[in-house]
């Protein structure tokens, strides 16, 4: 492993009150391939603990013999603060803090959107109720589909959403059935005037809340199904939908719509919370994207923080020089042997006259003076890996990038800033498997596994990861590119 590592931390509970928590490693190797790995499955006897994720980080690092090459922490929940500086000072000792520890903790993507959207759901409670309703009175009779059918094609409703029930535990398919439903509206009420024993028909106003509200979900819901896709999205691509959702909630809480501010108002506080905690760590990376770098970052800023922006983007701007200037402290490794190593910076191609002896030397063309001025015009005009690359024209932006494979490509023109990129690129947005992104509730031990040693239960969960795990692709990862106006 070239550089450093990332973990995930993900907390399960049992039905013992005894916690388990999940630790995968996040790296890219030498081959610039993205890799998974789950590293333990550690039992946590009191998971509220502010010292429980701190043992289980200890535990990790000893055990993989990874002290001094940690580079950041995304945990499934928010910490306190004690948490936090429990988990700081203990990597502090063997583990230097990159960046002063800016980039070290980050909360789950994933989890904060579920926390967000199920907290919407709620919020409207007897509204979406009135339509699960509906849907399960169509979906529950093969009559009363027939009929809904029959009516849909009377209307003419060119709708082509599919009704189907929610699954509780999933938002995504909550808000999937309210978009659906919202869609064949006038179905409904054609329903609610034909069938005398269809009564849980939504009003004008439920119809109207319940548009707004997918409106305010579809942001929410296109983010977390970019963390389902076999491909893994790398962290540069989360800044752009981190912050339009940040900008499209804050307008929201502003607005003179009652029902919408007070909708949207806990949402936008929620996201906010996650936009401060990793804001940083997002931007960094999307500096490290050749079709944004600072750009993206200017100009998203400048809607967000309007005349504050100049002091974030300074922020990011210090932050990610100050960083730079770690990674050329540390040793770059040699691809050639010394002595070719010299020769190729030298340019010790020897010309050399049949007598044997140097050509420049023999012919006296005296250019100590001329070694002296490129030494001090060289000095003056150098600029850093960084400022070269932040200075070069933008990519364009295909819809399809490869970043990681961009940097590997240009790793020999940015030796350093190309292992600062590969550590950025690698650090995980979400705690959870792509299966869990619109869970509504927390993963849980099963029974058998809670009867088990705690060694006996690692050995089994993460011996089934290293056997079914492979090396994941980031080669093709869409960006959507719409901009609030």
């Amino acid at each position: 492993m070239p550089g450093r590592i990332c973990l995930t931390l993900d907390m399960w509970s049992s039905c013992r009150g005894l916690g388990y928590v999940f630790l995968s490693g996040h790296f890219i190797d030498s081959e610039w391939k993205m890799h998974r790995k789950l590293l333990n499955v550690i039992m946590e006897p009191y998971p509220d603990s502010d010292a429980a994720f701190s043992h289980a980080v200890a535990a990790c690092l000893s055990d993989w013999s990874m002290e001094g090459k940690l580079f950041s922490v995304t945990i499934n929940q928010s910490l306190s603060d004690a948490a936090v500086d429990n988990l700081r000072a203990l990597l502090s000792v063997k583990n230097p803090l990159v960046l002063n520890g800016q980039l070290l903790l980050g909360n789950c993507l994933a989890r904060s959107l579920s926390s967000i959207a199920q907290d919407a759901l709620t919020s409207v409670f007897g509204t979406v109720k009135k339509v699960r309703d509906s849907v399960k009175y169509v979906k529950t009779s093969e009559s009363h589909e027939e009929k809904f059918l029959e009516l849909k094609q009377q209307l003419q409703v060119p709708s082509t959403k599919v009704l189907a029930i929610d699954d509780l535990t999933k938002w995504n398919t909550t808000y999937e059935m309210l978009l659906a439903a919202s869609e064949l509206k006038e179905v409904f009420s054609c329903l609610d005037t034909s069938d005398p024993d269809y009564k849980e028909a939504p009003s004008l106003e439920d119809w109207k809340q319940v548009e707004t509200l997918c409106t305010y979900l579809k942001p929410l819901f296109e983010t977390a199904n970019l963390l389902t896709v076999p491909t893994v999205p790398t962290t540069n691509t989360f800044f752009h939908e981190a912050w339009k959702i940040q900008l499209e909630l804050g307008r929201a809480a502003g607005s003179e719509d009652p029902f919408i501010s007070r909708l949207t108002k806990s949402m936008q506080e929620k996201f906010d919370r996650y936009w401060k905690s990793c804001c940083f760590i997002l931007a960094i990376a999307v500096v490290m994207d050749p079709r944004f770098k600072m750009k993206l970052v200017e100009f998203s800023f400048s809607k967000i923080y309007n005349e504050e922006a100049a002091t974030y983007v300074k922020i990011v701007d210090e932050g990610i020089h100050e960083l730079f200037v770690e990674y050329v402290a540390l040793p770059l490794p040699l691809p050639l042997t010394p002595t070719y190593v010299e020769e190729a910076n030298n340019g010790t191609v020897k010309a050399e006259d049949p007598q044997g002896g140097n050509l420049l030397a023999s012919n006296g063309l005296g250019l100590t003076d001329f070694d002296v001025y490129i030494m001090e015009t060289t000095s003056q005009q150098s600029k850093s890996e960084l400022d070269q690359y932040l200075e070069e024209s933008l990519l364009p932006r295909v819809h399809e990038f490869d970043v990681v494979g961009w940097w590997k490509l240009n790793r020999m023109k940015y030796p350093t800033l190309s292992k600062m990129a590969r550590d950025i690129l690698s650090i995980p947005v979400s705690t959870v498997p792509v299966g869990s992104v619109f869970d509504t509730v927390g993963k849980e031990m099963d029974r058998y596994r809670c009867s088990l040693r705690p060694e006996t239960v690692e050995a089994l969960i993460c011996a089934k990861d290293w056997i079914q795990g492979v090396s994941v692709d980031t080669s093709i990862v869409p960006v959507k590119m719409e901009v609030p106006i």
